[in-house]
């Protein structure tokens, strides 16, 4: 679809920088991986860390297959629809989400507001 051209350029530069990301990441959590500091204190902050940087990787790699999924969808001739109700999502919607896969009537359903 030509008129998602834009979209889609953006959509694989997002994925190309998610991907250095989780790979800084992933290398953050190696280190992580070596034995603990003597340290308590020391200790406390290792442990927290990892867990910041667990929860970085996983709302990344989240992030990234929303994104695949939004390509798979162009692939389609589906990209832009909801996937709740079928209608169309709002242009201004999927310029600030690009990845988004419900309109906003659904997405404000599917959060209780």
């Amino acid at each position: 679809m030509p008129e998602y051209e834009q979209v889609r350029s953006h959509l694989l530069e997002m994925l190309e920088d998610l991907n250095s990301r989780l790979n800084n990441i992933t290398d953050e959590v190696k280190h992580g991986n070596e034995p603990l500091s003597a340290n308590f204190a020391e200790q406390v902050v290792e442990m927290e860390n990892n867990e910041v940087l667990d929860a970085l990787g996983n709302a990344t790699r989240l992030e990234i297959e929303k994104i695949k999924h939004a390509i798979i969808k162009m692939d389609k001739g589906e990209y832009g629809l909801c996937q709740v109700c079928g209608e169309a999502i709002s242009p201004e919607r999927l310029a600030v989400i690009p990845f988004s896969n419900m309109c906003i009537k659904c997405a404000n359903q599917a959060e209780g507001h």
